[in-house]
């Protein structure tokens, strides 16, 4: 199995970095399909009942939702736990292990489907699923950061934009599987976890198979890195992952990533429900309201984290909650107004700079930490996902079931969670506007080989490689 390991795939000469990037987008888009899971609620809440559901014997939306929420846990947990592995490793083997761990999960889950033993999805689709999504959503975005020092923005926004992406495919696919496999004894969704985990196995293989890594002092010909004096924010330096998190900044940016997955992820888990809820949409329209958000979903990640290359990840993070405090204060208003256009719109806007977060902030890490270890600190910085997988779906699963039962119309029933959404935002503000340059004493100056044992010295500019 040598052939997985990092030093079997150093890129020759004639290897174009622009090759890596599909291989990316293939793993990715197909680990997003997390993003889709909302489509299996209503279903899984129908396996006895088939019609409808039957009270005492069918789960509950909020059953089901810790799926998606135990997937997302895992994912920044595994992010963290492997994230020095995935470093030293590679993206090969650790592309390789995702797709097993992603499609594995499916194929439990759909035993857990035909026994109606919800703890068998727990354990497939989220826990070990969710160890999918970490080595996958991890595994290219330092080795993109390396292809690409001169765009680390645009690098990460592609890597970031395929799992954003999952859901345009990962949402019809489900959707067009429940009704192929549907019967008077199932809802096909124990068939259609089978069918996608053989589909997503193939493509995320291919990504593994044309994934290669620069040669060390690897650099695009002709660029010259940018000096602290022009971007005080862009460090030439570099942190050690056990360095980075005793720094004040490490800590800021968890929190700002925290803040911002908080208030999208419970709207993107839930989004085909609300529509329902709030203006009536049948599932058809309400499942082309998920595809229609992977879409800004996706778009945003590229365009808002290419954008950062030219503002500042400072900057960009400015906008995402200045603007997003706006935009979830006007949801209620909309739903007063019976505006589902502007429902739309404001909710596309805000998925936008939900997905443009995750993917701005490798780069905002590379910024601050250097490239060295910059993967591994991006696996710790993502547990802030992790809890943001349990605060968003549970304050949108749980106060807006508590809203209903209680006499609220479930029209209005999620009126006052975006106004927290609101607040959860401004505390990721002021983190950012604290984030400062990582101080001196914090430099890795050891062997940048990747030991990290080898005698203090200052690191050589690297000479042009392979075409671009």
């Amino acid at each position: 199995m040598s052939f997985l390991d990092r030093e079997a795939i150093v890129a020759e000469p004639s290897y174009s970095r622009w090759m890596f990037p599909p291989a990316a987008i293939a793993v990715q888009m197909c680990i997003g399909q997390v993003y889709a899971f909302s489509v299996f609620n209503v279903p899984l809440t129908r396996l006895i009942g088939i019609k409808q559901s039957v009270a005492g014997q069918d789960w509950t939306i909020p059953d089901v939702g810790w799926i998606y929420t135990i997937a997302l846990v895992m994912l920044g947990l595994s992010a963290a736990v492997f994230g020095t592995w995935v470093e030293r490793s590679g993206p090969r083997k650790t592309m390789v292990a995702s797709a097993l761990c992603f499609c594995g999960g499916l194929w439990i889950s759909a035993l857990g489907v035909y026994f109606h033993n919800r703890w068998l999805i727990y354990l497939g689709y989220g826990f070990i699923g969710g160890i999918g999504l970490g080595l996958g959503y991890i595994a290219p975005v330092s080795t993109l950061i390396k292809w690409f020092p001169d765009k680390p923005g645009m690098a990460t926004g592609f890597a970031i934009m395929g799992f954003g992406s999952g859901a345009l495919i990962g949402s019809p696919l489900a959707v067009l599987l429940m009704d192929k496999f549907k019967s008077a004894t199932s809802v096909g969704v124990g068939e259609a976890f089978l069918a996608m985990g053989a589909i997503y196995i193939f493509f995320m293989l291919f990504g593994a198979l044309i994934a290669r890594v620069p040669a060390p002092g690897w650099k695009p010909a002709g660029w010259t890195p940018a000096t602290e004096t022009i971007n005080p924010m862009m460090t030439q330096h570099h942190v050690a992952a056990a360095e980075a998190i005793k720094t004040p900044q490490f800590w800021l940016l968890w929190v700002v990533l925290w803040m911002n997955v908080s208030a999208g992820i419970g709207i993107l888990g839930q989004a085909s429900l609300m529509a329902q809820d709030m203006f009536g949409v049948s599932a058809v329209a309400a499942g082309g309201f998920v595809g229609l958000l992977s879409i800004f979903n996706m778009c945003g990640r590229f365009l808002w984290s290419s954008t950062s290359d030219y503002t500042g990840r400072k900057g960009i993070y400015v906008v995402y909650f200045l603007l997003g405090i706006v935009l979830y204060c006007t949801i209620p208003y909309a739903e007063k107004i019976r505006a589902a256009t502007l429902f739309v719109i404001v909710v596309c806007v805000i998925i936008s700079m939900y997905g443009g977060g995750f993917a701005t902030i490798p780069a905002y890490l590379r910024d601050m930490f250097g490239t060295y270890q910059v993967g591994a600190i991006h696996g710790r910085v993502i547990t802030a996902w992790s809890a943001a997988a349990v605060v968003g779906p549970v304050l949108i699963n749980y106060v807006s079931t508590y809203n209903k039962e209680h006499g609220v119309p479930k029209v209005q029933a999620y009126n006052n969670i975006m106004y927290i959404c609101a607040g959860l935002l401004l505390v990721g503000l002021i983190c950012n506007l604290l984030v400062r340059p990582v101080q001196p004493e914090h430099y890795f100056t050891g062997d940048l080989s990747g030991t990290g044992t080898g005698p203090a010295k200052t690191p050589q500019p690297a000479t042009a490689g392979s075409r671009v």
